[in-house]
């Protein structure tokens, strides 16, 4: 919700100077600037919705299991992009294929726009070739294989540049989503660092000395030492620093709109920032001090374990069904499915990765109750 919040803010303004600077979007088209804010929120809003639990490390759990674990059994049942797709399972990916999957009765899944939908896709290629290049739109990967064709008929009516070699799926971002990005990196820099200092993870005193650059222009010294509380002073300096970071990605993707446009933009808009030493230096912090912290790692480790045993089970049962062998456990199991990954009409490919989505799905909460179900700790 924050980075929406943020990533509204931010193309508003954006907008604003984009009608200035091209007045007929506004007197032929009808674009209004609320329109560019209104996009970049509705795709930040639904920026990690395709994420596992456990954060990033579930997405490598999960690729871990059909890599090095059991699943990799199921490599000779694959082409070589879908298994990639399963292997390097991929948050952003997963979040296109929620946008966009239909069901019966479900045509379009959500039937975002197609400017939102350009605007959510960071990583405009499929999983193979990896990394093709340096550019920030090569890093990952942003459709699986089962929506490649939704994918393409998204680009080709944005009009989005492709980059690709040979057969390779692969485009320029829409320019819209290096803003969605900024609000992202802008909330996960500031906001972040805020949460970690109120749980007591990091003092208080490095906010001020983190912060000060960032909000040395515009900060009331007078409010600020006026303030009691440690909650009011960290959110005083979290709104004047947001606020900096977002006038400088505005003024970053305007002097860079020539080259985002022509697809040759190659960093991410904070990557360039005036003040990426200071953001580099905030994120480093947090990084230390609460993302390496003994509770996180403990966390992901167990994380490990819980989605390589589930995705085991549900597999297993799945594709015994499918051809015939289910045992009476298996049956079993596949009754506390959802229905819609119960399937097993399809190929094994789109068994397999509906049940990565379905693994996806879940809240690190309900990732351990299932776990202690299917391991027999729980009633």
């Amino acid at each position: 919700l924050e980075v929406s919040v943020v990533g509204r803010s931010l193309c508003r303004i954006t907008g604003k100077k984009l009608l200035e600077k091209y007045p007929h979007l506004q007197q032929v088209h009808g674009y209004q600037f609320n329109d560019f804010g209104a996009i970049v929120a509705a795709a930040a809003l639904a920026h990690d919705i395709g994420n596992p639990p456990f954060g990033h490390s579930g997405e490598k759990a999960i690729g871990e299991y059909f890599k090095n674990g059991n699943g990799s059994n199921y490599r000779t049942l694959l082409s070589e992009s879908e298994y990639q797709d399963i292997i390097d399972f991929e948050g952003n990916a997963n979040g296109f294929k929620l946008l966009t999957e239909s069901r019966l009765g479900v045509e379009g899944g959500l039937r975002l726009s197609y400017a939102t939908l350009g605007a959510f896709m960071k990583y405009p290629k499929e999983s193979l070739p990896k990394k093709p290049s340096q550019h920030i739109a090569d890093k990952k990967f942003g459709f699986f294989q089962s929506e490649k064709h939704a994918f393409q008929e998204i680009a080709q009516e944005l009009g989005l540049l492709k980059t690709g070699q040979n057969n390779a799926i692969s485009f320029s971002r829409h320019p819209l989503t290096y803003l969605v990005e900024a609000a992202d990196d802008i909330c996960y820099t500031i906001i972040d660092f805020e949460d970690g200092i109120n749980l007591g993870l990091i003092s208080e005193d490095y906010a001020l000395e983190y912060l000060i650059k960032l909000v040395k222009d515009t900060i009331n010294t007078k409010k600020y030492n006026a303030l009691a509380y440690q909650e009011d002073r960290l959110s005083y300096l979290r709104a004047l620093a947001i606020n900096t970071l977002i006038m400088d990605a505005i003024e970053l993707f305007m002097a860079n709109e020539e080259a985002i446009l022509k697809g040759n933009y190659a960093t991410s808009l904070m990557d360039e920032s005036r003040y990426k030493a200071q953001i580099k230096d905030i994120i480093a912090l947090s990084i230390n001090n609460m993302y390496q912290s003994k509770e996180v790692i403990e966390k992901e480790i167990a994380g490990y374990k819980i989605i390589s045993d589930i995705l085991d089970v549900y597999c297993t049962a799945l594709i015994r069904t499918k051809n015939g062998q289910a045992s009476s456990y298996d049956r079993l199991m596949l009754q506390t499915l959802p229905e819609f990954y119960r399937r097993t009409h399809i190929t094994d490919y789109g068994i397999l990765l509906g049940t990565c989505c379905y693994v996806a799905s879940l809240s690190d909460r309900a990732a351990v109750h299932i776990h202690n179900k299917i391991m027999g700790r729980q009633l």
